[in-house]
């Protein structure tokens, strides 16, 4: 729910027949959302993005960038509901959601291809998503998305000496896997 900006590729790989994933990641900071969702219709999908971006500070998230996957015909339905921008990639253009592709490499770790996603509970997304958030990398200075998040987030209540520049290209990708 890509907060200032996301986008919703969906990967073929991470299939169920009855659950799928979406993934939100946070374009500055690199920070990883799992939302579980128990369909891939529009209905469900933007309900599901609905509630998580509502979880999140108004000023850390300005635009979603998805792809084109039919779940998300309902995009101006979420926009009224979370007053967020939503922008689409262009068609096979994967290098416009490089986040979230690498994203789909790091759940490749723990979702190899064919792995029945009916099985894992939010919670245990939830615990996932705390990992990969709690893991250094090397575009971040090997900082973790978390510290920079967390940066990011302190810095808009204006009590901080140092501010966090989080208005650089704050895009999340939203991806729907399954």
């Amino acid at each position: 729910m890509g907060i200032p900006s996301t986008e919703i590729p969906t990967p073929g790989g991470l299939v169920s027949k009855n659950s799928h994933i979406a993934t939100l990641v946070e374009r500055h900071t690199r920070y990883v959302m799992l939302v579980k969702v128990t369909r891939k219709d529009t209905q469900t999908v933007i309900t599901a993005l609905t509630e998580y971006a509502k979880k999140l500070p108004a000023e850390l998230y300005k635009s979603l960038t998805w792809d084109r996957g039919k779940e998300l015909v309902g995009h101006k339905q979420f926009t009224l509901a979370t007053n967020i921008d939503v922008y689409f990639c262009d068609p096979q253009s994967p290098w416009q959601r490089g986040s979230n592709e690498n994203l789909n490499g790091l759940l490749r770790q723990y979702f190899t291809k064919g792995t029945d996603l009916s099985v894992h509970s939010q919670a245990h997304l939830n615990k996932m998503a705390r990992q990969l958030n709690e893991r250094p990398r090397k575009i971040l200075e090997f900082e973790t998305p978390a510290e920079r998040f967390n940066a990011c987030v302190a810095s808009t209540g204006g009590d901080r000496e140092q501010k966090v520049d989080c208005s650089n290209e704050k895009n999340y990708r939203i991806v729907v896997t399954g």
